[in-house]
């Protein structure tokens, strides 16, 4: 076991040396500054299944750090929620395929009530419906998954998870964010606490 479980450390972090850096990135990141920094919108994260649960983590971290992000699931926008999005917000969509039918049929809702907004796609699929729909797309290399069946989210939802964490860091080296911004955002637990002793 401990072989094999080397052997997935291995492939995981094969994969993440292997996600293609593009200028896409940079891209990425000055239509989040633009948006979110100076025109105060606000980057709506989404996804279906496993790539959800990645897409509202990446929304949280940035709420960490100055942007301002929320989730919408892409089920509940077909009811109402699609209301979150205002003038200036930015949509981050993640998708593995590129083909997620709720995701896809986000951007089209989304298309109709703002033709201007913005959208970026993380996905495994750069020839996707999805990518085509979106103004940036940031490739994950689609990797095999390491699940054994080669079917469950796993090195996918990695890479989802890296490229997330590159847009984080990026944009707050852009934004020139502080520790002190960070300790007004954070005050509870170790880190709230650990913030507060860094920005005196």
């Amino acid at each position: 076991m401990i072989s094999a479980i080397k052997e997935l450390l291995r492939k995981e972090a094969q994969a993440v040396l292997d996600i293609p850096v593009t200028d896409a990135y940079p891209q990425a990141v000055e239509l989040i500054v633009e948006q979110i920094h100076r025109k105060k919108g606000k980057l709506v994260t989404s996804g279906m299944g496993k790539a959800g649960q990645i897409a509202m983590n990446i929304a949280t971290t940035f709420c960490s750090t100055g942007i301002p992000a929320v989730f919408l699931h892409p089920s509940e926008a077909q009811h109402g929620d699609l209301g979150i999005l205002q003038e200036n917000d930015l949509l981050l969509l993640i998708s593995n395929s590129g083909k997620t039918r709720e995701i896809v049929e986000l951007t089209e809702l989304a298309n109709r009530l703002n033709p201007d907004l913005k959208k970026i796609v993380i996905t495994g699929n750069p020839d996707s419906p999805l990518a085509k729909a979106c103004d940036i797309c940031l490739a994950t290399g689609h990797p095999d998954e390491v699940c054994l069946l080669g079917m469950t989210p796993t090195t996918s939802t990695t890479m989802m998870t890296v490229i997330g964490d590159i847009l984080v860091v990026e944009t707050m080296r852009k934004t020139g964010f502080t520790i002190e911004e960070y300790s007004k955002r954070h005050h509870g637990g170790y880190l709230g606490e650990r913030s507060r002793e860094l920005s005196k």
